[in-house]
């Protein structure tokens, strides 16, 4: 049988081998995401909130063939200023490292190797979704299905605003995805922190997200759960402010005839220029939350899964 390789991080390492909470960090935020050096600088930020809240943090990549849980600093730096890097999922994962090449995770491909490594728990900015004009496009993420088959809990700021937040939803459900608000009702519209959406479900520490996760793996049922955790009221852009400004960036790419993995990044970028960089501002905000909690939730199944042992 073909053996997965890994390589871990000597910090990852080390806190595999004395049972340190650690949280699983995507990679495509660095080389699709953000301009360098913005990137690096960035990435290791949210690492560094990592470590500041008692976790470990574990990016995921694929160099040179080899899948990466943890990178080092010159690993890191090297990431952040190659050029052709693939953006990686379910679909092209296996293909990347066949090949010997080089790939940045999403969110689906980040859950896969996070579970291969062994790891609960990973905080990102917003999940993929369900695209606007999926009813003809049928362009909808594989992150939806990764949450019903991956036991992965991931912290997001909810869907990406670009995209149909209600079908998201709706497929979501029908998936059997646990959707989890923090501390709110709302349900989370990632560059804004509340929507006109009601969450499924709610929560308000992470100890109880944790007790969540361990009965689901207790009771079979496979997939993870969807933790949507608002961007801080100060760093938001109104939901208002945003809505005709996606609503443009999608008629750009409609025009231009912009489809599958590309679709994101254009809106992004659209968005980005028509906000004068507070889109790029929020979503950096949003993620060091995303992190911060993470770190707690993983630190909180830790305690609850050795208690459990005792």
């Amino acid at each position: 049988m073909t053996k997965i390789d890994i390589t871990y991080s000597a910090e990852v390492a080390a806190a595999r081998a004395d049972g340190s909470a650690i949280v699983a960090l995507e990679s495509t935020i660095i080389t699709h995401g953000m301009p360098y050096p913005q990137n690096i600088e960035v990435a290791a930020q949210v690492e560094e909130d990592i470590r500041a809240a008692g976790a470990v943090p574990a990016t995921i990549a694929v160099l040179n063939g080899t899948l990466h849980v943890g990178l080092e600093a010159d690993q890191l730096a090297s990431l952040g200023q190659a050029q052709g890097v693939a953006k990686l999922s379910r679909a092209d994962f296996a293909a990347c490292l066949a090949r010997g090449g080089t790939g940045a995770t999403t969110v689906a491909a980040t859950m896969i190797a996070a579970h291969l490594a062994g790891i609960r728990v990973f905080a990102t900015g917003g999940i993929g979704g369900v695209h606007k004009g999926a009813e003809e496009s049928f362009d909808i993420s594989a992150d939806l299905h990764e949450l019903a088959q991956t036991p992965v809990t991931v912290v997001a700021a909810g869907a990406k605003a670009i995209l149909d937040v209600p079908k998201t939803l709706e497929v979501l459900e029908t998936l059997g995805v646990p959707v989890i608000a923090v501390g709110q009702d709302s349900f989370p519209a990632f560059w804004s922190a509340t929507s006109p959406h009601p969450a499924p479900l709610r929560m308000d520490d992470a100890e109880t997200i944790a007790r969540a996760h361990l009965l689901r793996g207790a009771m079979g049922l496979p997939g993870g759960q969807l933790v949507a955790n608002p961007i801080p009221a100060s760093d938001e852009i109104p939901a208002p402010d945003l809505a005709p400004v996606i609503a443009a960036a999608q008629a750009d790419a409609d025009a231009q005839g912009i489809a599958g993995k590309a679709v994101t990044p254009f809106l992004l970028q659209r968005i980005f220029e028509a906000t004068e960089g507070r889109s790029l501002t929020a979503n950096i905000a949003l993620v060091r939350n995303n992190a911060r909690l993470a770190a707690e939730i993983a630190k909180a199944l830790n305690k609850q899964a050795q208690s459990l042992k005792s």
